[in-house]
């Protein structure tokens, strides 16, 4: 059903869930570090990241924010500790969901198949056509229009600005917009956002000084905007 990698340093509950989860239909992979995890979940791209927070080397949770940076695998925490000021800071780093050991690989099943089913969700709203005032993107003939007429954008220039229209209101920093976009990890040059940014801008019809759709939120990031 999914490829899962599993970030478990404990053997027998890797070993329980490992078991349980093929049984389920699923492929699991597993790492016992956070730095072999993170490794192996860029070299490899699952369906899914299940991880535990308590790993030898780094904390799950660092481990999260690392992932988070460069990718938007879902994750599902799987931990010992349990309450609201253990586990809100998680899901506010980027996890999708967690469980409190001890739990079950039916369980676990079960939370694998809401996420993922919620990530398809989101990834088939990508894929739509979206339209913000007189700007209209369609992913699917890679066209886009503004106030009916054509506009004359480089690939990189639609990628970036579909991305931010799916996300229309919704401040993006350039980190986001460098990994997603890009594909860069670890950051990049911030300058190449700029200048991109300012290439749309003039097919946009705007300037920085006098947005219509980008507008820039200083020390922040970008925003696709309604004009006023």
């Amino acid at each position: 059903m999914a490829e899962i990698l599993l970030i478990e340093d404990d053997v027998t509950i890797r070993t329980a869930l490992t078991r349980g989860l093929r049984e389920l239909g699923h492929a699991v992979s597993s790492c016992t570090t956070a730095l072999d995890g993170l490794r192996v979940a860029l070299r490899d791209r699952p369906d899914l990241v299940v991880l535990d927070l308590g790993l030898p080397d780094l904390d799950g949770a660092e481990l999260l924010r690392m992932l988070r940076a460069v990718s938007r695998v879902p994750v599902i925490v799987a931990t010992a500790r349990g309450g609201d000021a253990e586990m809100v800071p998680v899901l506010d780093a980027g996890a999708d969901d967690y469980v409190t050991k001890p739990f079950s690989a039916a369980q676990l099943d079960a939370r694998v198949r809401a996420v993922l089913r919620r990530a398809g969700q989101e990834r088939a709203q990508e894929d739509t056509a979206v339209t913000v005032a007189g700007l209209r993107l369609d992913p699917r003939t890679r066209e886009a229009t503004l106030d009916g007429a054509a506009l004359e954008l480089t690939p990189r220039e639609f990628d970036l600005l579909h991305f931010l229209a799916v996300r229309a209101g919704e401040v993006v920093t350039k980190r986001e917009l460098l990994t997603e976009v890009w594909q860069v990890p670890y950051g990049g040059a911030d300058k190449t956002v700029d200048v991109h940014l300012s290439w749309l801008r003039r097919k946009l019809g705007e300037t920085a000084q006098e947005p219509r759709y980008l507008v820039t939120v200083r020390g922040v990031g970008v925003k696709l905007v309604e004009p006023s």
